[in-house]
């Protein structure tokens, strides 16, 4: 029996990145397997030149630039027109390792039960130099032993490696737009009620990492809002105080190393 080939719809929220969004888009075009790609950036109006790099792409990408409220919002906006049969999204400053939606959709064929699934990831910087080696080796080590409750005392999931089935939209909704820094992990932790996910032992993609980043910028917010969405789910006791104590040293980390 002919096994199907999968459509995959990625979309890409892009404000004022035209410094990194050619790398993130040639880094989506330049995938190849047996799967179709359905490819949507979706830009703030940025002011930056970063429509005019749109432009060069002709009808290679799906793009549209206006005015929106933010991130989550775009991302959102991008899912609910997605077609495809798998699902995701790749920040306008992180970029696919090549060969990783063959990865991706591969694994969905091969176990049709699979509702979501998430991979390695590198950590990059603004001139695409892997940094913080050991982050990936740590978040390795986590996905290797994977439970749910692992998960809520600690976010190990890179955002860019994650896919799923679009079909779970229908059962668990889009992303919360009151979250606007730490809204992947609220709906990885959402996912995760569904089933556990399914872990790709190989680069997906890299995250980019500098100190103007959203990320970088932002880092102690970000941890306080983790920890609200933890609590949100259950999270307590003497584990969510190991959980703070854990944010404050990742506080540090980020910014400081």
């Amino acid at each position: 029996m002919k096994i199907k080939t999968l459509k995959i719809s990625l979309v890409t929220p892009s404000y004022n990145h035209g410094k990194f969004i050619a790398r993130t888009i040639d880094s989506v075009l330049a995938q190849r397997g047996d799967f179709t790609l359905e490819y949507v950036v979706r830009d703030g109006a940025s002011t930056d030149g970063t429509i005019d790099i749109l432009r060069t792409y002709g009808d290679q990408i799906h793009w549209i630039s206006e005015r929106d409220q933010g991130q989550v919002a775009a991302i959102n906006e991008g899912l609910k027109a997605a077609t495809g049969d798998i699902v995701g999204w790749l920040n306008s400053d992180d970029v696919l390792m090549p060969g990783a939606l063959h990865q991706v959709s591969s694994r969905f064929r091969e176990d049709v039960s699979t509702i979501w699934l998430h991979g390695d990831c590198r950590v990059i910087d603004q001139n695409d130099r892997e940094v913080r080696g050991w982050l990936s080796t740590y978040k390795r080590y986590q996905a290797n032993r994977y439970s749910g409750q692992r998960l809520l005392a600690n976010n190990f999931i890179s955002q860019m490696t994650v896919f799923w089935q679009r079909d779970a939209l229908g059962i668990i909704g889009y992303l919360d737009e009151s979250l606007p820094l730490a809204f992947d992990y609220d709906y990885w932790l959402r996912l995760s009620q569904l089933s556990a996910p399914a872990y790709i032992p190989a680069p997906i993609a890299s995250f980019r990492w500098y100190s103007t980043s959203k990320s970088g910028a932002n880092v102690s917010d970000q941890c306080r809002e983790d920890i609200a969405i933890a609590i949100r789910h259950g999270l307590s006791g003497t584990r969510l105080h190991f959980k703070r104590v854990q944010n404050r040293l990742r506080r540090f980390v980020y910014l400081f190393t």
